[in-house]
């Protein structure tokens, strides 16, 4: 009896019947009528009682799962139900899913042929990184008299963890594959490369290094022949990932720290396609979770997994630690990606003495953060003296964020100023951008 609900529609009945007697005191004839509609409403209940509980196995069901959630994305969770009525039901799903989705209203409503499955899908948008944990798959079942619904339970228990992004992983690999794919605004340069790996001997055209010319080759075809190398591979880039406090302000629902995780993640499969070797390593009060640059099949997963668990704190980073860190560990020249956020030219002048420092030995890019909700203000046509007020404070902080741009580029310090849902493309247009200079 603990599977056995009663629908609204019995109710709405036997409030009917109410109106019918009631109306019988002043029509006696609709005395006999309240009668009938009474009897006949318990008679269907109870047929469609035994219509639905006749059957142990009424239906068949299952939630099909990702092996992971992927966070910050939208994560398609399935489920296949099958009739075995020989009977149209209705269904109500109600899905127990994870706390962290604060979803208290979920609600499918389908209807299934007998003998027949239905088959659908809903999307779940994780916007933290950890373990989630699944309830039961409950679904209530009524027949097409509607008056009696009983509940199955299917899948009780499921945990699931939520990685960093790993889903749109794949549509970043065309600029991997393709040395034209450059965004606007970067000038595409024909490099060759330097290393001693050959590949051609070519005919010269304007602009090819004349060291390179194959005299040998000249002679015989009567024609400036140079020898063409492959562009350099295996360089090693490193992406350093800041866990203190400025990293802990969220837009959109996602932390500063997780979008730079996402985006390391993003960038470390461009990495590995190009053949370069990927590494990382988070700090705050010191270096934690470090993964040396290779390019091996399981350096993906490698740093996926030291990115699971990664939070930020309350402290304020110390960039010192993180100097004598990088300087000790990190001794061949390296592309190093620094995931920051500076909001005032004070905050970066207290730290640059240590970014010049790194900057000496390998090639810094500092990635920081536009505030939305500032750029929103900017672009707002003020129709009040307070929103004149509000753009004004808005574009000063803007300004000094160009000024914090102005300071690094003064010291060869590379840097990326980015929206944080436009990291990504950011990031990996920054990266294609300096291998197709040589930079490094």
């Amino acid at each position: 009896m603990k599977n056995l609900y009663i629908n609204n529609r019995f109710f709405f009945v036997l409030i009917g019947v109410g109106i019918l007697y009631v109306l019988a005191f002043f029509f006696p004839f609709l005395m006999i009528v309240a009668h009938i509609v009474l009897l006949l409403c318990f008679l269907t209940a109870m047929v469609d009682y035994l219509l639905i509980f006749n059957r142990k196995n009424g239906i068949s069901a299952q939630r099909i799962l990702p092996e992971k959630l992927s966070n910050g994305d939208e994560n398609p969770v399935k489920i296949d139900i099958r009739n075995n009525y020989n009977f149209r039901i209705d269904l109500k799903i109600i899905d127990e899913i994870p706390f962290q989705f604060q979803k208290r209203d979920f609600l499918i409503t389908k209807q299934v042929k007998p003998g027949k499955n239905t088959y659908f899908q809903y999307v779940l948008e994780p916007k933290e990184r950890g373990e989630y944990c699944f309830g039961s798959l409950n679904i209530y079942i009524s027949s097409p008299a509607g008056f009696i619904a009983k509940r199955f339970n299917f899948q009780k228990d499921a945990m699931l963890p939520s990685y960093p992004s790993f889903i749109h992983l794949r549509k970043y690999e065309l600029m991997a594959l393709q040395s034209e794919f450059l965004l606007g605004g970067i000038k595409k340069i024909r490099k060759l490369g330097h290393t001693m790996e050959f590949e051609q001997i070519k005919e010269y055209v304007p602009g090819d290094d004349i060291r390179t010319i194959n005299w040998k080759a000249t002679s015989k075809a009567n024609r400036l022949m140079v020898n063409q190398f492959q562009d350099e591979k295996s360089q090693r880039i490193f992406m350093l990932i800041d866990t203190g406090r400025t990293m802990k302000m969220p837009f959109k629902g996602l932390s500063l720290l997780d979008y730079s995780i996402n985006a390391t993640m993003a960038l470390s499969h461009i990495i590995l396609k190009k053949g370069d070797r990927a590494g990382m390593m988070t700090f705050s009060k010191k270096t934690e979770n470090k993964i040396a640059a290779e390019n091996k099949s399981g350096q993906l997963k490698k740093i996926s997994e030291a990115l699971y668990n990664v939070k930020t704190n309350f402290f304020e980073s110390d960039f010192n630690r993180l100097y004598q860190d990088v300087k000790y560990s990190i001794n061949q020249r390296s592309l190093i990606l620094l995931f920051t956020n500076f909001e005032t030219l004070d905050g970066l002048n207290r730290q640059l003495k240590y970014l010049r420092g790194i900057a000496k030995n390998h090639l810094l890019v500092v990635v920081f953060f536009k505030n939305a909700e500032l750029q929103t203000l900017i672009h707002k046509n003020p129709e009040s003296m307070q929103e004149i007020y509000d753009e004004i404070i808005a574009e000063k902080f803007e300004f000094e964020k160009k000024l914090i741009i102005q300071e690094l580029r003064k010291y060869g310090i590379y840097t990326v100023y980015t929206l944080p849902e436009n990291l990504n493309i950011d990031v990996i247009n920054k990266y294609l951008e300096i291998k197709a200079r040589g930079i490094l």
